[in-house]
């Protein structure tokens, strides 16, 4: 990198690097080589930070920083669905405890690892007995009907844009036998998705949209929270409640839809540069 640069900033999509170092020596080196570069260059720009994006690739800690978010906005128009972390156990012991942290069937479950094309990978279990499709590590969310539309937020630094995607239908609250359900998130709300999981059951009144105040609101602390740029939040609206339901926070994400992403990145560049003073690279990396 030394012999490309310097650079006034790096935008960069390291994240899939961030996951295969945890077993894969080349990443682990790359990685490595990156973090020297950086560390060489303190006054280059990251969009956005290691640490910051690390956080968010493990969703326990990302399912943490929901939660905090809900209590920390006071506000009772969003919320995120009970949830229960799961790094081990036996199908009794998390039977025992989804009791004991008393949430509700059906329930999402995805992987630990929040990135990459497992984590994509997800499950909709109805009943006690579905548990023994459980995979530890992993999240077990309360499944929330939402009329089957995904809002996806975009944010590129003080800007962002939600984009419609169709989701999973709708489902009966509590127990029921109907066998676990195994679907890739990615493929359910693609744009142009026609799965059988995505076709409500029953005519419904489409849900309200999301406002956009409320929206503003969370990501504005969404984003002094992780002290990010470039990520995506996936909030749904409850059907019975109408509140605003956060259900994932994403990673530098695709922006598919977002017609207005290249100029938005562009503006928080040179507003990032502005707040640097406007020094070139080359005269911020000349010796004094």
């Amino acid at each position: 990198m030394a012999a490309q640069g310097p650079f006034d900033v790096i935008v960069h999509k390291l994240s899939d690097v961030m996951v295969e170092a945890a077993h894969d020596c080349q990443s682990q080196q790359l990685l490595a080589n990156f973090q020297e570069y950086m560390a060489a260059h303190p006054l280059t720009v990251l969009l956005d930070p290691l640490p910051a994006m690390g956080r968010l690739l493990d969703r326990f800690t990302s399912y943490r920083i929901m939660s905090h978010l809900q209590h920390s906005m006071a506000d009772d128009r969003i919320c995120s669905p009970p949830y229960l972390e799961l790094s081990a156990g036996e199908p009794g012991e998390i039977r025992d405890a989804v009791a004991r942290h008393q949430l509700s069937f059906p329930l999402i479950c995805k992987t630990r690892v929040a990135h990459g094309s497992n984590s994509h990978e997800m499950a909709l279990i109805f009943s006690v007995a579905g548990l023994s499709d459980v995979r530890p590590p992993c999240v077990l969310q309360s499944f929330v009907s939402h009329g089957a539309v995904l809002h996806k937020v975009f944010v590129v630094g003080q800007a962002h844009f939600t984009v419609e995607r169709p989701s999973l239908k709708n489902f009966p609250s509590g127990p029921c036998d109907r066998k676990t359900i195994f679907f890739n998130s990615r493929e359910v709300s693609k744009p142009e998705s026609c799965s059988n999981l995505t076709a409500l059951d029953e005519e419904v009144a489409p849900p309200t949209p999301p406002s956009d105040a409320v929206l503003g609101a969370m990501v504005a602390e969404l984003r002094t929270e992780l002290g990010m740029a470039l990520f995506g939040v996936d909030v749904i609206v409850d059907n019975k409640t109408q509140r605003l339901t956060i259900i994932d926070i994403n990673i530098f994400p695709g922006y598919e839809g977002v017609n207005q992403f290249f100029s938005a990145l562009l503006s928080h560049i040179e507003t990032l540069l502005g707040a640097t003073g406007g020094e070139s690279c080359e005269a911020r990396d000349s010796p004094e």
